[in-house]
C-alpha cells in the first residue's frame, strides 16, 4: 500500500474514534447532570456551571485530537 493513502486511512480512523469519544464523554456528562438537578433541583446553577465548564474541556481534547489527525493527513 501506499504510505500516504495509509496516512488518510489512519488518520481518518482516528477522527472517527475522537469524535466518539468525545460525543460519549459530552453523553455522559449530560446524564449525570440531569439526575443531580433532579436529585436536589436547588443547586440548577451550580451543576449548570460545572457542566459547561467540563464539556469545554471535553469538546477542547475532541478538537486537539481533530487537528492532530489533520496534521498526520497532510503531512
Amino acid at each position: 500500500m501506499d504510505p500516504k493513502g495509509l496516512a488518510y486511512l489512519g488518520a481518518g480512523i482516528g477522527a472517527g474514534l475522537a469524535i466518539i469519544g468525545g460525543g460519549a464523554g459530552i453523553g455522559r456528562l449530560a446524564a449525570a447532570a440531569l439526575e443531580g438537578i433532579a436529585r436536589q433541583p436547588n443547586a440548577v446553577a451550580d451543576i449548570r456551571g460545572a457542566m459547561i465548564v467540563a464539556a469545554g474541556l471535553i469538546e477542547g481534547a475532541t478538537f486537539f485530537a481533530l487537528i492532530v489527525t489533520i496534521l498526520l493527513a497532510i503531512k
